[in-house]
């Protein structure tokens, strides 16, 4: 799907939130400045996060209660061992909350059974983003139905 702006790429964060519950992972690749940092501020949006959701680029994960589900936004760029990962302590939390991790690929996808994948690729005109939702498992296709159409 193609969004134009930032401000697009938020509304879509918050069209996702909206369909996210206790237990979902949703990991965010794609370049420095590709738009997961704003994709994540939607999303917190969508789920009744009160307050500015920044990016944990230099705490590594945040905690965001007071919404609909807490919200855990991590940035996994600085981690490099699974070691590193399980220091988080991300399992414990998994389950009773929404946790979405940028540069999160191949690091950690096993604290779930079932994920999503946002994929987010910078368009020619800096502004433009072209995001791709991958599910792994559960019911993901048929939760995001709503969302094809946009």
């Amino acid at each position: 799907m193609r969004l134009p702006t930032v401000e697009d790429t938020r509304d879509f964060g918050r069209a996702l939130g909206r369909v996210l519950r206790p237990g979902d992972l949703v990991l965010l690749s794609g370049p420095l400045g590709a738009g997961k940092t704003a994709l994540a501020q939607g999303i917190g949006a969508g789920l009744d996060v009160p307050g500015e959701v920044t990016s944990p680029t230099f705490v590594i994960a945040r905690v965001h209660r007071g919404g609909r589900v807490p919200f855990v936004h991590v940035d996994a760029y600085r981690l490099g061992t699974p070691g590193e990962v399980d220091d988080l302590d991300l399992d414990a939390s998994v389950d009773d909350s929404v946790t979405v991790v940028e540069w999160g690929g191949g690091k950690v996808e096993q604290l779930a059974d079932a994920y999503l994948e946002v994929r987010i690729e910078r368009g020619d005109d800096d502004e433009t983003r072209e995001v791709t939702l991958v599910p792994h498992h559960g019911d993901w296709s048929a939760r995001l139905a709503s969302l094809a159409a946009r």
